[in-house]
């Protein structure tokens, strides 16, 4: 559905009507960003104690910022930070098995606001979540080609539990979401780039009365040196950032072999992998590894990094073919394998754990913080309140999208539509590996990594029904419901203080106690 008018309207309007239309279009987008931001940024220093995994993060980042490394800190630690007491970190190192970005990233927001201000914890984490619903509407007005689609993209996203909760806890998955949909979006403009390029290369040589067979290899991709970038980024915050360069790295080179055949190359298979597969390997994953070498900066210029002098000690350095390699490299490979057998053997019990398979089904959302009192009238004006920060996503925008992600893949077969294979490419990258490790202890919030495209299925949907007049209706209802709803579990999204009879009026499933 594009949102524009006919041409014949287009060449009679004067000036102002062009200046309002221009406005106006931008209107809902605009709007989109302001309530994302309220939604993210309202009291977001509350609660003022660390909460779920910020005990690891926040801590990390702030010893990461001074140290250079993530040091140890003192029994008591949570308390004492929360007090205001931020500076009681160690020098000793402290084995963390996430690489270093996202955490700096947090700790940027404590060198601007202050170590002692809940705040400054989770400012960057906010700031984060805005611009990936910014990032979320330039990708859908790229794919859809529709302001209203664009609007209703960004909206829902804006509005979802799942998104809003990892906007507003100092975590690390907030930020693997961002940078994998910059890669997406990177790999979503080298489309139209790709196609541009090779149109105009197999026109020459055909316009020289030399018709091509294999054709080109095609070096200056831009985009999908950004893409590798975006990636790496990805990878420099969780090691599940590597899921999306190796599935993006393959469907780069599907889309070249489909546009190659498109183009009539008689060996367009052949083609993408053996000549421009190669060039594309060497703009793409090179330059994600180098980020996340560069994100590790402060572990290699310092001494007091965890393993960080492996290799000097006795009988441990490399021998024979690869004893040239620097003891540093040496070190930090050994500490990348020792992060690496922890990450696929974690299998440490966890009351809100959830196994991937029950992911879509949303059966299990993590309780990121609950403190309930009897306070009667000085509290919530009831005799027992709580006060929770529950990471549910909007029940009906989750299961929705739920559906119209199983519609897609049948539509893919079916159509064969290049936006529903880019869209659930985006989905295989971030949910398909998940399901290698179905006894590992992982949690429902990582589902934030790709939750972009399962709004961005749930919006391709829409546009469908926007065909039809009832189908418009169901759109606006379920639109209406959808906002209602949010509106209903913002409370516990956000850690208000609510009657603890409000906060059982939530729990839809028995299994999100």
């Amino acid at each position: 559905m594009l949102l524009t008018h006919p041409a014949s309207d287009r060449a009679t309007q004067r000036w102002p009507d062009l200046w309002v239309t221009r406005w106006v279009r931008l209107a809902g987008p605009a709007l989109v960003l302001l309530l994302t931001a309220a939604l993210r940024f309202w009291n977001l220093g509350h609660p003022g104690t660390l909460v779920f995994d910020e005990t690891f993060y926040v801590k990390d980042a702030w010893s990461l910022f001074n140290n250079g490394y993530e040091s140890t800190w003192p029994d008591g630690a949570d308390a004492l930070f929360a007090a205001g007491q931020s500076n009681v970190f160690g020098s000793a190192a402290s084995f963390v098995v996430h690489p270093p970005l996202g955490k700096w990233l947090i700790a940027l927001g404590m060198a601007a606001f202050g170590a002692d201000n809940p705040f400054a914890w989770r400012v960057v984490t906010a700031l984060v979540g805005l611009l990936a619903v910014a990032l979320l509407m330039l990708i859908a007005q790229k794919l859809f080609r529709s302001v209203l689609l664009t609007t209703f993209a960004g909206f829902l996203f804006a509005i979802d539990g799942n998104a809003i909760v990892m906007s507003r806890v100092a975590l690390l998955d907030n930020s693997v979401m961002f940078f994998a949909l910059l890669g997406f979006g990177a790999v979503l403009m080298d489309r139209d780039h790709h196609r541009v390029r090779l149109g105009a290369w197999l026109n020459e040589k055909r316009d020289n009365q030399i018709e091509p067979t294999w054709g080109p290899a095609l070096w200056w991709r831009p985009w999908v040196l950004a893409a590798g970038l975006a990636f790496g980024l990805a990878c420099s915050v969780k090691w599940s950032g590597a899921y999306f360069l190796a599935a993006f790295g393959i469907y780069l080179v599907v889309v070249d072999a489909l546009a190659r055949r498109r183009a009539g190359l008689p060996f367009w298979a052949s083609g993408a992998i053996l000549k421009q597969g190669p060039v594309t390997f060497l703009l793409f994953v090179p330059v994600a590894v180098l980020t996340f070498l560069v994100s590790w900066t402060g572990w290699f210029v310092t001494r007091g990094g965890y393993y960080r002098d492996w290799a000097d000690q006795a009988g441990q350095a490399w021998t024979g073919a690869l004893a040239w390699v620097p003891h540093s490299l040496q070190s930090f490979w050994h500490y990348q394998s020792a992060a690496y057998a922890y990450h696929v053997g974690l299998v440490t019990p966890h009351p809100y754990q959830a196994n991937p398979l029950t992911w879509l089904i949303m059966s299990r959302p993590t309780s990121m913080y609950y403190q309930g009192s009897s306070l009667g009238e000085i509290g919530c004006g009831y005799a027992t309140c709580s006060e929770a920060i529950t990471g549910i996503a909007n029940p009906l925008i989750w299961w929705a999208a739920s559906i119209a992600i199983l519609y897609l893949v049948y539509r893919l077969v079916r159509y064969r539509q290049w936006q529903v294979g880019l869209i659930l490419m985006g989905l295989v990258a971030g949910y398909l590996p998940w399901l290698m490790y179905l006894n590992r202890t992982v949690f429902q919030f990582y589902t934030i990594a790709f939750q972009p495209y399962l709004i961005l299925g749930l919006t391709l949907v829409i546009g469908l029904l926007l065909r039809s007049v009832s189908g418009r209706v169901v759109v606006v209802v379920f639109l209406v419901l959808a906002t209602l709803v949010s509106a209903f579990y913002f409370p516990l999204w956000t850690g208000a203080q609510v009657p603890f009879g409000f906060w059982q009026a939530h729990i839809w499933l028995p299994s999100w106690r």
